[in-house]
């Protein structure tokens, strides 16, 4: 994996390749690479590690040609290299590869036997060699066309896939294909395009078609046609993207992270706008496709993500579980998947995913499906492949996130799951007064998280100081869990400090050992009715003479206990969690920043992880 983009028509295709790789650094990468079919008709490749502006240095100006396949690799099989970088190309035939092969071994092996060579050590470049080889098979009709040869090859390969390829002998085509990594095509003037990411066709079309698993796509300038493995015709149907070019630049912010926290109140705003009921005191969500019979007989709810999709679900479980009194539980998509989970009836699963394309998410609402199991999805990337796939649910409408970290996502997807327990617990027994005190709380975020972000001077101070540390604890009791959790999950991806979360419960069942004047604790502290507690674990970890940062609602409570206190607003107690989790997203910002380090392409992280 990471970025594919492709273009065929009458216009040089080596910017438009260049363009939208650029578009696709943010979802994290080690090397770029292109090919296209020069005037002369030859094959021409380009590829290097590093950056995408590297390999646009290196891409000389007399190369033109059209069509052309570009790509951003993250590493899976293979350093970081020129050789592992994609394009791989094999005589006439280039190919740019999302996915894994399961059976790279096995089909290695044959084509070593049959006197292949390979160049890299990626299990993609086999596929240059499968597709070469069928296509020069005669077949029964003549020789076969790309289609065909790429349609024959896929049916030896395990794995998934998103492909896009290229023969110089017929560059009057290009061919895509999908298998659990996702591919756009994008529909032009005498021009089509395809992508894995939307970001790479917005400044060229917002007019896309979603391949679904297991069909193939033969794109010319004038049009496309799509079919299944087995040759079968399907009809596709243009969907509008809501994207646009503006919405993947930093508009004057020094990185793309620092915008989409300063995006929040904004974003909120559009989470709640129509999805509030002042009648009934309810949420309105007319995408989740359940009547109010089929809602009052949901006995369990089962959050399903990876990452801060699944701490936002930590959350979402605990206000389902507050405001509908149904029991709820998350648990790690890729965890999920692989325990045969028994599927009960009654239950509501519903799967989160900010790309709606995260592999291990997919196969978890796959198995559920598969089982019988009814499944919403709370997503952000409209038309993506686990908004096709559930039985209903709620977009974010938040926006692109180009930082690979998730910050606005995750509040959007937190304040969704508000709506969403408040919606339940009408039709439960959440009383009018109590659904009036939420929905009213949900109102006042957009503005607290705004006087949150004026805060960030403080902040940046703090996280300055701390950056100095070798790593940090994290604790916080039942609603502030979730938040130490994402908290904790913030700062290691980008600070590369250590971060451990506890619950303050169980810092003195082994955790405590590790306290002491190295090792700093963030403390997250909703004023609710375990504030005492929670002091209490702190008095603990001051008289072992621990540095605390207090993130709570009140100066007052924290006492002599802290030694910087981050005073945030106070809402709700259901909803407090949602305003504690945004200081602790600047502190691992500013933290980051400090330390010099890439904020929006993390190490050896991808936005999109569409492979195991």
């Amino acid at each position: 994996m990471c970025g594919i983009v492709a273009y065929i028509g009458g216009r040089d295709s080596v910017p438009i390749l260049l363009e939208g790789l650029a578009r696709l650094e943010y979802r994290g990468y080690d090397s770029a690479g292109l090919a296209v079919v020069g005037r002369s008709g030859d094959l021409r490749v380009r590829k290097a590690k590093g950056r995408v502006s590297e390999l646009a240095a290196d891409v000389p100006a007399r190369l033109k040609g059209s069509p052309g396949i570009g790509h951003t690799r993250w590493a899976t099989h293979g350093e970081p290299s020129d050789d592992n970088a994609h394009p791989h190309a094999y005589g006439p035939i280039a190919i740019v590869h999302n996915g894994i092969i399961e059976n790279a071994e096995e089909l290695r092996s044959g084509l070593l036997a049959g006197g292949a060579t390979f160049t890299s050590q990626t299990d993609s470049e086999i596929f240059a060699h499968l597709i070469a080889a069928a296509a020069d098979r005669d077949g029964v009709d003549g020789p076969r066309d790309l289609e065909e040869a790429v349609r024959i090859a896929l049916q030896s390969v395990v794995g998934t896939y998103g492909l896009a390829v290229l023969d110089a002998r017929s560059p009057d085509r290009l061919v895509v294909a999908r298998n659990g990594s996702p591919v756009l095509v994008g529909i032009g003037d005498k021009e089509m395009f395809a992508a894995s990411d939307v970001a790479a066709l917005v400044r060229y079309t917002r007019q896309v078609v979603h391949l679904d698993d297991g069909e193939i796509a033969t794109l010319r300038a004038d049009g496309f046609r799509t079919t299944t493995l087995d040759a079968r015709r399907t009809t596709k149907q243009a969907a509008v993207i809501e994207a646009d070019a503006a919405s993947y630049d930093a508009d004057g912010h020094a990185h793309f992270m620092h915008k989409e926290i300063h995006e929040q109140p904004g974003v909120i705003e559009r989470v709640l706008r129509g999805r509030l009921d002042e009648r009934f005191n309810t949420a309105h969500l007319g995408g989740l496709n359940l009547d109010p019979r089929e809602a009052r007989g949901i006995r369990r709810v089962k959050i399903l993500g990876c990452g801060s999709a699944y701490y936002s679900g930590v959350l979402g479980a605990q206000l389902i579980e507050e405001l509908a009194r149904v029991p709820a539980d998350a648990e790690p998509a890729s965890e999920f998947r692989y325990r045969s989970p028994v599927i009960e009836e009654g239950t509501l699963y519903i799967g989160v995913s900010q790309s709606g394309e995260t592999y291990d998410t997919l196969a978890a609402v796959q198995e559920v499906k598969r089982k019988g199991g009814r499944v919403l999805g709370v997503v952000n990337t409209v038309g993506s492949t686990i908004a096709r796939e559930v039985d209903g649910g709620v977009y974010l409408h938040a926006g692109p996130e180009v930082s690979v970290t998730s910050t606005k996502t995750f509040t959007a997807t937190a304040t969704v799951f508000a709506l969403l327990a408040l919606h339940l617990g009408r039709i439960h027994d959440l009383s009018p007064a109590d659904g009036r005190r939420i929905a009213s709380g949900l109102r006042r975020l957009p503005g607290q998280i705004a006087e949150i972000l004026t805060m960030e001077a403080e902040i940046a101070g703090l996280a300055k100081d701390l950056a100095q540390y070798p790593g940090m604890f994290f604790v916080g009791r039942v609603r502030g869990w979730p938040v130490a959790r994402e908290g904790a999950q913030k700062l290691k991806e980008i600070s590369y400090l250590h971060a451990e979360a506890y619950p303050a419960s169980e810092l003195k069942h082994g955790p405590l050992a590790l306290v002491g004047p190295g090792l700093p604790t963030v403390a997250t502290v909703p004023d609710d009715e375990l504030v005492e507690k929670n002091l209490s674990t702190l008095g603990e970890i001051r008289a072992r003479q621990g540095r605390v940062l207090f993130v709570g609602h009140s100066a007052a409570a924290a006492g002599q206990l802290a030694d910087n206190v981050l005073v945030v607003p106070k809402n709700e107690p259901e909803l407090d969690p949602i305003l504690l989790s945004v200081p602790l997203q600047l502190l691992a910002y500013h933290a980051a920043v400090e330390l010099g380090n890439d904020v929006d392409r993390p190490r050896n992280l991808a936005k999109s992880v569409t492979v195991e």
